[in-house]
């Protein structure tokens, strides 16, 4: 009676511990029917002695391995409960043992992947809590009547890591800008040209820096339910209550017109139309396309190259001339190749640096009702990351095919990228798992840094006066300037001898020649 039951199972079924050798060199030669083993083994124990102890000494091998079948099986019943109960709460549940002995090896190779992901994106560290976040911990540590705290909380809207990276690319393209005296180290520059290049950069800083603080209290203004859903944004200012809605948009206002006032004043008006599309981009187009499609992502790509062209039209209003110093010729012109180019290092430079961001935080970006790449179509998201990394190759050599910096930018600018690229291929390949995602940020963290520097190490012009200096060359303008003045000297005493019979007029004719 107790064997019976595991004699109605399939054959297949059937393991060597619950058969006797007979029945085992008969399943060896052909597979009999489930009735015919039945009665064969019947049979042959009945003849054999089953019951007997006998018998099983007489099979102590088959016995021996009967109790190490067992053995393995508890073993493995034990490690996949160890495994199971071990695994996180949102890993992908592990399959038996009797599942994973009889799975298919495609099927086994895929859920070795996706219990791989599971596992690393449990574990996978998330990305530190913003420069606004910080600062309004900060603010509100301090007491409640204390003026510290209100400038801090206010401080906190500028979102001052993204406004310090808007004024590097902006001083970047304006330092990069062929003008001898910016970021020249000649000596023989005249000062007052370099106090006013002084006073436009001052102007240009302030001013960039004060329309950035306004997009960014604006983008706060209208989404301060969303920033409460994901843990990097919910300790902002606005949440958490530190600075009025109402607070809030004077502030905006207030930094918007003074912003756009000192670039209209301290370099050209093209540079403030700049500033003032750019605060409306960001604020009204960018901030709530957020919630509507994930071409959100190009638009903010646009606001982030916007800032290097103004850079580079502030450095060209001061030579333009009274006929030229209109937004065509400055946006259009042939020397405008450069601020496009940088406009488009920008641009392209958005996708890694973003890209790696959303997807560390993708769960976060679902929750508040983003529409992001890294959540809507990872797999989009990380191509796109890669391809406008490999954009970077052409960008960089564009700017040293026209001249505005020299051949060691091609070395430091090809290390940057190639590292960059890297990562950006390790982030595709491996879907942002195993580390990519967040080696993918920090190296568009460095990335971007290194090519603005190392643009304005490298500019074409720079090092010649330290060069002249260093092998003794002669200045050459001077040489020119004193061989001119000579000239006209000897004219001067020529025309003040009539007696050799030379007019006065035939002089001052050769002179003008």
């Amino acid at each position: 009676m107790i064997i019976r039951p595991s004699l109605l199972r399939p054959v297949s079924a059937l393991d060597s511990a619950s058969l006797c050798s007979r029945c085992l060199s008969r399943l060896a030669q052909g597979r009999p029917s489930t009735g015919s083993l039945r009665r064969s083994f019947v049979t042959t124990c009945r003849q054999s002695g089953v019951f007997h102890r006998e018998y099983f000494s007489s099979h102590e091998p088959l016995a021996r391995s009967s109790v190490r079948t067992g053995l393995l099986a508890s073993s493995a019943a034990t490690r996949t409960a160890s495994i199971n109960t071990s695994a996180p709460a949102n890993s992908t549940p592990i399959a038996s043992a009797s599942e994973i002995s009889h799975e298919l090896p495609h099927r086994r190779r895929k859920r070795l992947k996706e219990e791989e992901e599971a596992n690393t994106n449990a574990t996978e560290p998330t990305i530190p809590l913003d420069a606004s976040a910080r600062l309004s911990a900060i603010s509100s540590a301090l007491p409640t009547t204390s003026l510290r705290r209100k400038l801090t909380a206010y401080f906190a809207l500028t979102k001052p890591r993204l406004s310090f990276l808007i004024l590097l690319s902006t001083t970047s393209a304006y330092g990069l800008y062929p003008i001898s005296s910016l970021l020249t180290l000649d000596p023989a520059v005249a000062q007052p040209t370099l106090s006013t290049s002084t006073l436009t950069f001052l102007y240009l800083t302030t001013g960039t820096f004060l329309s950035s603080a306004s997009a960014n209290a604006l983008n706060m203004f209208f989404e301060p339910k969303y920033d409460a859903r994901m843990t990097r944004t919910r300790n902002r200012p606005l949440v958490r209550g530190l600075v009025s809605t109402r607070g809030a948009v004077l502030f905006a206002i207030a930094t918007g017109v003074v912003g756009v006032g000192l670039l209209y004043v301290g370099t050209n008006p093209t540079v403030a139309a700049l500033s003032a599309a750019n605060i409306c981009l960001y604020a009204f187009a960018y901030t709530p396309l957020k919630r509507i499609h994930v071409v959100n992502t190009w638009v903010g790509a646009v606001v982030g190259a916007i800032p290097p062209m103004m850079g580079w039209v502030a450095a060209a209003g001061q030579t333009a001339t009274t006929g030229h110093d209109t937004w065509r010729d400055m946006l259009l012109s042939e020397d405008s190749i450069g601020g496009w180019l940088l406009a488009a290092l920008l641009f392209a430079w958005q996708f890694p640096h973003f890209n790696s961001l959303s997807h560390l935080i993708r769960e976060e970006y679902k929750a508040a009702g983003h529409q992001m790449m890294a959540w809507v179509n990872p797999a989009r998201n990380a191509r796109v990351a890669l391809r406008y990394s490999i954009l970077m190759f052409p960008i960089a050599f564009g700017m040293w095919y026209i001249g505005i910096v020299n051949d060691w930018f091609l070395v430091s600018s090809t290390l940057a990228n190639g590292w960059l690229v890297k990562e950006a291929y390790q982030f595709w390949k491996h879907q942002g798992a195993k580390g990519s995602a967040r080696g993918l940020f920090w190296a568009s963290v460095w990335q971007l840094p290194i090519l603005l520097v190392g643009g304005l190490v490298t500019k074409t012009g720079v090092w010649d006066g330290v060069w002249r200096r260093i092998v003794g060359e002669p200045e050459e303008d001077d040489d020119e300037y004193y061989d001119d003045e000579e000239d006209d000297e000897t004219d001067v005493h020529v025309a003040q001898r009539p007696e050799k019979g030379v007019a006065l007029s035939t002089v001052r004719s050769t002179s003008t020649a």
